[in-house]
């Protein structure tokens, strides 16, 4: 009897104080508005205190008129198990066996971090169990850009276990909508697809596990109402900040209104809760634009600028990479005068890529060697601090590559830790280029991982670059460290881990420039970059490839991160010969570099190749701090045209390149965009071929306004198989 007065009396106090808590936190006010500059997302707290979303779009002045009526509301955090029979954001297995999660709102919190974010927290707790739930808001005013994660934590007696646990949960009822992703392969990265919903579900999603984003990556488009357009309609973009496996769901109901689900995949990867643990889910970021694709761009590129990316605000050197140039096979007088040649050229890096390490088994091909991270005497006597001074001595900084999550069977790591690799028991261990993946669940793995990078830099002062590669993805999903019952956690923890371990290199080194490679765009997302200063979209250099994949690319990430080098004719990977001229203007369109040798060339092309490098310098604050415009798509067009613009809009970088040749073409006008009306503008072609020969001439040197140029626009034909124009815009002093 005494007990049961004592748990009457405690349920009483858990009523009274949740009562006081919503009295306290809306005190008349039922509604939590998160909003930016120019959006609002806006959620409402119902009767049955559950938070719905009510609004997301463009904000108004007045948010108190979207209180007036009583409007349609989305749950804004659905749950699975009572009422609810659609796709759930969050589905749990309570300690006693429940399917069912019933959360109910608790309280909310807004603080301002500073002047630009504002970061809002939801508290939640399933009315009968100890389950809490925060719904995290990160709201960045200027770039327009919402950030949001859930963390679910269990205070049970014993386990529960998470089914799915997404990040975001967002709701739409327009007549059509539009979803565009991007899919693709190695060297054939990042391809745009849209299509049209109808009723039932889509899946966007990744179950590679690591190096994830190798066939589609952590980003979509949806358009509402008509089909994504550059500069007008009603555009949602979303990426999840996630090195990890991935999900998308879209699911137009019978209603015709669409709910999307954004998080990490929970495909084999149910996730046990013990007591006190919390489980926080990756930061899906998303933005909304009521000018086009051209707008949701700019405010991610402006957003990585500052938060995104590391050294958003810092400049980028020029390297020129050893790797097609002798692959596995170099010694050090090479290496010597490949240093020598970038030197003259006017390179400001450069990268030794991978091949230099490896002692019982050196790594002269990419079968051996990989996880022992010990210099190859034979081709370096002298060792990595060598060739650091022999850089210094030129003014060059220097690079090096590395693998540290991998290992080829053949080496001493492998021999001395086989039970450090994932692979499920009783199966066959299936290798990709040679090699397995360190299972990172494993804490002696982390730190073995971040060792090695550690070591490298430590024993090797001067290194001031760094490209972490990761070549394969998984096969056999098993944990020899995890136990029986927790083997599904591992596609979760191995990308948690993994972010550890960046974090922490990241900020041991703060100087030092990081790559992210990954055999191409297998890891560009917002998890990783705000570690990495550069991204390696594709090992396809070829640069008819690279419009389309930098073209896609450039969707979501900015051209400060996006690498991309000036390789050999015929290419490596297509075999398709190219002009110079057209390999530089694509690799200058972004963050330049090269893996072709100035020894390669003839004395034209490294009189141009030199022109070309001194130019880029000139201009490159433009193009990789600049707003980007898009004018013709290389989907739609013969010719494909985009632009820089700088912040002041003094200066700006129009790009054309002619995709298919045609015999008797119908020249496009350029109508530029981003411009200042107000200004006039210098127009200049640079990068010329060197024949110096120009289809540019009856605008060379002449002077228009931006008034004209965003009117009516530029008008020259393009002919050549492979013709490319590059065009400097500046204005009159």
């Amino acid at each position: 009897m005494k007990k049961i007065f004592i748990k009457t009396i405690a349920v009483f106090i858990a009523i009274v104080v949740l009562v006081i808590v919503r009295t306290n936190t809306l005190a008349g006010a039922e509604y939590i508005p998160i909003t930016t500059a120019n959006t609002c997302l806006l959620l409402k707290i119902t009767d049955k205190n559950r938070p719905e979303q009510t609004y997301f779009g463009k904000n108004i002045r007045n948010i108190d008129e979207l209180k007036k009526l009583d409007a349609e509301t989305f749950a804004a955090y659905t749950t699975a198990g009572v009422n609810h029979v659609f796709e759930a954001a969050l589905r749990a297995i309570q300690s006693d066996g429940n399917t069912s999660v019933e959360l109910r709102y608790l309280s909310s919190s807004t603080e301002k971090k500073d002047n630009n974010l504002i970061h809002t927290v939801i508290s939640l707790k399933d009315e009968h169990y100890d389950l809490f739930v925060n719904i995290h808001y990160n709201a960045y005013q200027q770039e327009d850009i919402l950030e949001q994660w859930v963390e679910i934590k269990n205070e049970q007696k014993k386990s529960i276990r998470l089914t799915h646990f997404a990040s975001s949960d967002l709701s739409f009822n327009v007549s059509d909508y539009y979803v565009s992703h991007f899919y693709g392969d190695w060297a054939n990265e990042m391809n745009i697809d849209e299509q049209h919903l109808t009723r039932g579900i889509k899946i966007i999603d990744s179950k590679l596990g690591v190096r994830a984003n190798q066939f589609t990556h952590p980003c979509f488009i949806l358009s509402l109402n008509e089909p994504a357009a550059e500069n007008t309609g009603e555009i949602i973009g979303g990426t999840l900040a996630w090195p990890g496996n991935f999900r998308f769901c879209f699911e137009v109901d019978n209603y015709n209104k669409l709910r999307i689900l954004s998080g990490a995949n929970p495909y084999a990867s149910e996730y046990t809760l013990e007591k006190g643990e919390t489980l926080k889910t990756p930061a899906f970021l998303f933005t909304y634009s009521d000018k086009g694709t051209g707008k949701m761009t700019r405010n991610f590129h402006r957003w990585a600028l500052k938060y995104g990316i590391k050294n958003g605000d810092k400049e980028r050197s020029i390297l020129l990479n050893n790797w097609e140039a002798t692959y596995f096979d170099f010694d050090e007088p090479k290496l010597t005068r490949i240093i020598d040649d970038a030197a003259r050229m006017g390179f400001e890096l450069f990268l030794l890529d991978d091949g230099w390490f490896g002692k019982k088994y050196p790594r002269n091909s990419d079968n051996a060697g990989l996880g022992d991270w010990q210099t190859n005497r034979d081709k370096l006597p002298n060792g990595i601090p060598y060739l650091i001074n022999e850089c210094k001595k030129r003014n060059l900084q220097f690079g090096i590559w590395v693998e540290p999550e991998m290992v080829n069977p053949k080496s001493e790591l492998y021999e001395q830790h086989p039970d450090w690799v994932i692979a499920q028991p009783f199966r066959e261990r299936t290798e990709q280029r040679n090699q397995l993946i360190l299972d990172l669940s494993n804490p002696k793995v982390q730190e073995f991982v971040y060792n090695t990078v550690d070591r490298i830099l430590t024993e090797n002062p001067g290194i001031a670059y760094v490209k972490w590669d990761c070549n394969r993805y998984v096969f056999n999903s098993g944990s020899p460290y995890l136990p029986a019952g927790k083997q599904s956690h591992l596609f979760f923890d191995y990308p948690k881990h993994l972010l550890e371990i960046m974090e922490k290199v990241s900020r041991k080194y703060p100087d030092v420039t990081f790559m992210a490679c990954s055999g191409g765009g297998g890891r560009i997302d917002y998890g990783s970059m705000k570690y990495f200063d550069e991204y390696w979209i594709s090992d396809n250099n070829d640069p008819i490839q690279r419009i389309f994949t930098q073209w896609g690319a450039q969707y979501f990430f900015p051209a400060i991160g996006l690498a991309s080098h000036v390789s050999v004719s015929p290419n490596h990977i297509s075999g398709r010969s190219t002009p110079l001229k057209y390999r530089f203007d694509i690799a200058m369109a972004a963050k330049l570099g090269m893996d072709m040798q100035p020894s390669q060339m003839t004395e034209k092309e490294y009189e141009f190749s030199k022109n070309a490098i001194q130019t880029y310098k000139e201009i490159r604050n433009t193009i990789l701090h600049g707003d980007l415009y898009r004018i013709l798509s290389p989907y739609k067009h013969n010719r494909t045209v985009w632009m820089y613009v700088d912040e002041t809009k003094d200066e700006a970088i129009v790009f054309n390149f002619l995709i298919r040749k045609e015999v008797y073409p119908v020249p496009p006008t350029i109508v530029l965009q981003g411009l200042d009306p107000e200004k006039q503008y210098v127009l200049q072609e640079i990068n010329k071929a060197p024949d110096n020969w120009s289809r540019f001439s009856k605008y060379e040197g002449k002077i228009f306004s931006g008034e004209y140029l965003m009117t009516v626009g530029l008008h020259f034909a393009m002919y050549d198989e492979m013709e490319s124009l590059t065009i400097k815009l500046k204005t009159k002093n």
